[in-house]
This record gives structure tokens, C-alpha cells and sequence, in this order.
């Protein structure tokens, strides 16, 4: 059977995650990806992605070892030029792991160290790049809180760093997605881990897929003010334009994301004038679209509130992309890591369509 980009074709049993969309639901190994949000950081929902089971009650589980780059990986970072794009640094400079010394680590150490790695990585190329300072990581702080200490060289807002792990923690895995695909398939021939990283990463980079949130950002800098949200979405709609953050290829109700990085939102209101005028926004324009588009069902979408949360920290849009990998790395790693422990190699068969000719 034919199916062009394999559409609908399964390939992979998984027990990492589940996404229906149908029903708008989101399930890491089996639980209600709200609950685990709720309830647990991002250092141990990553254990419970890679180890099939959360850290123990009086355990602190921390993802710190691996913060500081090898010598020869800050050499490399270093030696980029400057116009070098942040996700080809990050690819360079995880492939850059693939020595022998690493790659003889049991598989679940190299997945933490290489998601504890990217953000030191992301945050050195991108203060090169701008002509400052290199920042050092600080182990007294949490992944995420780290993370905008070495973007920034500030100590984050508790505000902001809330709101970003929120988000991370929801965009950690998706299923089979293109990059978690170009992962397995790398791990599938037994290459390494770094191998299949660094196919993610390239894949990732695609418009196609790992696309930013620009175009929400730029929605909501020109409503600006709650009094201009309904006449800008008015003459939108009046002229045909798509409104940025509605709707879903997946879900066919509301992204279970999208309702749970709202709902951290609405927690911080008063906290942050970009948060408060998305979540005010986010009503108008809902109530807007069922009037001009009745039966469409546009609900909102993740990227909708990930834009609000990146405008919020004034994340330069550049880093986007980036930032949406740091999550991930963590879904292709518990990918590989799964593959492997019951691997065939994929390899699917092409169907010739051109002319014979005989010469």
C-alpha cells in the first residue's frame, strides 16, 4: 500500500506517550499529561519518560551533571561564525559528543547529559553571537530557571520561570512526530545516540515542523491593549485573513496543552501585562470566531500561549525553535532509548515511477 509521507501508517508500538486527538488528550506513559504538569518539575517527568517511573517520594532528583561543556565542545561553539543559525550550533555541537568515552556510558546517562548539555550550548552560541559575555551555569538553580540565567546573565522571575517550564513540560513529547521519527530511524541502523540526537535536531529545524510562534507574537503586539482586541480580529476576519494560534492538524477539539499553559496563565494574572492580555484576548477572539466561522471548531492551540509565555520572558525569536528543543530532547531521547530495546531497522520500499530507457 501506498501512503505518501506515511500518513496514518503505523509504524512504531510505543508506550512513551499517546496522543488522541479526537478527544483532545495528552498522555505521558499512560497518565494525563495535567496531572504529571501539576504535580511534578521537568527533571522528573524526564526521569518518568527514560526510566517508566517517577523518582522516589524522598528522592530530589536534579538534572545538573553534564551543565558544564566538555573543553573541546566550547572550542567548537567558539570557533562558529557568527552568522552560524543557532539550530546548526546545536547540531555541530552535539555531535560533537560522539566520542568514545561518552558513547561507552550506559544510554540513559547520555540522555540526560545531552538534555542537560543543549541549554548550556544554546545559551553560549546565542551570547557569542551578540557580543556578550559567556554565563556559567549555576547549579543551585532548577533545568529551566538555569536555562534563562544563562540566556540573560539575570536571575529569572519566579513569574516567568513558572510559565516556561509549563511549557516545557508539555512540549517534551508529542508522539510520532517527524523529528521523533528521524530519531528512531537513525537509532534503528545501532548508530548512537548522538547520531539520532542530531538527525532530530535537523529535522526540527524544518519551517514545517518546528516552526515558531512569530506570527502569534506578532498578533498580539498589534492588539497591543485589551480595548484593541476586537476591532483588530474584526477587520481580520472582515478581510479573510487566518487568525495565528486557532486551530490544529491534530486535535479536533481543544489541545489538552493549549487548556493546561491557559490555565498557568490565568494563575499569574496580575503578574504579567503580556499574560493578562492573552488570556483576555484568547476569549474575544474564540467568541469572534464562532460567530464568523460557525461549525469550523477553532480552538486554541499550543502555540497560541507558548507565543504569549516566549513574549513574556522577551524571548528574541531566534531562540524559539531552540527553546522547543530543549523540551524534546527529551521525548527523542526515551524514542531511541525505547527503539532500541526491541529495534528492527526501518526500511520501507519506494515504488519506481519514471520512464525505462534503453541506451
Amino acid at each position: 500500500m501506498f501512503q505518501k509521507g506515511l500518513k496514518d501508517v503505523v509504524a512504531v508500538h510505543t508506550k512513551i506517550a499517546s496522543v488522541e486527538g479526537d478527544i483532545g488528550e495528552l498522555r505521558y506513559r499512560g497518565v494525563q499529561v495535567g496531572e504529571l504538569i501539576t504535580n511534578h518539575s521537568f527533571e522528573e517527568i524526564a526521569h518518568f519518560l527514560w526510566n517508566e517511573k517517577l523518582p522516589e517520594r524522598n528522592e530530589s532528583y536534579t538534572l545538573q551533571e553534564g551543565r558544564e561543556l566538555p573543553a573541546h565542545v566550547k572550542t567548537i561553539i567558539d570557533a562558529l561564525p557568527p552568522e552560524t543559525p543557532i539550530m546548526d550550533a546545536m547540531r555541530t555541537a552535539i555531535s560533537a559528543y560522539a566520542h568514545n568515552e561518552f558513547t561507552n556510558e550506559p544510554i540513559e546517562q547520555q540522555a540526560r547529559h545531552l538534555t542537560v548539555a543543549l541549554p548550556t550550548i544554546i545559551a553560549r552560541h546565542y551570547r557569542n553571537v551578540n557580543g556578550l559575555p559567556v554565563i556559567e551555569p549555576d547549579p543551585a538553580l532548577s533545568h529551566t530557571a538555569n536555562y534563562l540565567w544563562m540566556l540573560t546573565g539575570t536571575k529569572p522571575a519566579d513569574v516567568h520561570v513558572e510559565a516556561l517550564e509549563t511549557y516545557l513540560k508539555l512540549t517534551m513529547e508529542h508522539g510520532m512526530n517527524a523529528s521523533t521519527f528521524a530519531a528512531r530511524v537513525t537509532i534503528s541502523t545501532e548508530s548512537d545516540l548522538t547520531a539520532a540526537v542530531t538527525s532530530a535536531l535537523g529535522t526540527m529545524k524544518g519551517p514545517l515542523h518546528g516552526g515558531a510562534p512569530s506570527a502569534v507574537i506578532e498578533l498580539l503586539e498589534e492588539i497591543g491593549t485589551e480595548e484593541n482586541i476586537r476591532p483588530v480580529i474584526l477587520n481580520k476576519l472582515q478581510n479573510g485573513e487566518r487568525i495565528m494560534g486557532f486551530g490544529h492538524r491534530i486535535y479536533k477539539t481543544e489541545d489538552p496543552r493549549s487548556i493546561l499553559l491557559r490555565d498557568k496563565c490565568a494563575e499569574l494574572t496580575g503578574k504579567d501585562n503580556w499574560l493578562d492580555l492573552a488570556t483576555t484576548a484568547e476569549k474575544e477572539i474564540i467568541a469572534l470566531l464562532e460567530e464568523y466561522k460557525p461549525g469550523r471548531k477553532l480552538y486554541t492551540n499550543v502555540e497560541y500561549y507558548a507565543a504569549a509565555i516566549m513574549r513574556a520572558i522577551q524571548m528574541p525569536p531566534e531562540l524559539f525553535t531552540p527553546t522547543f528543543s530543549v523540551a524534546r530532547m527529551v521525548g527523542w531521547t526515551a524514542h531511541a532509548i525505547e527503539q532500541l530495546s526491541d529495534n528492527t531497522i526501518f526500511r520501507p520500499q519506494s515504488v519506481y515511477v519514471g520512464k525505462k530507457f534503453e541506451i
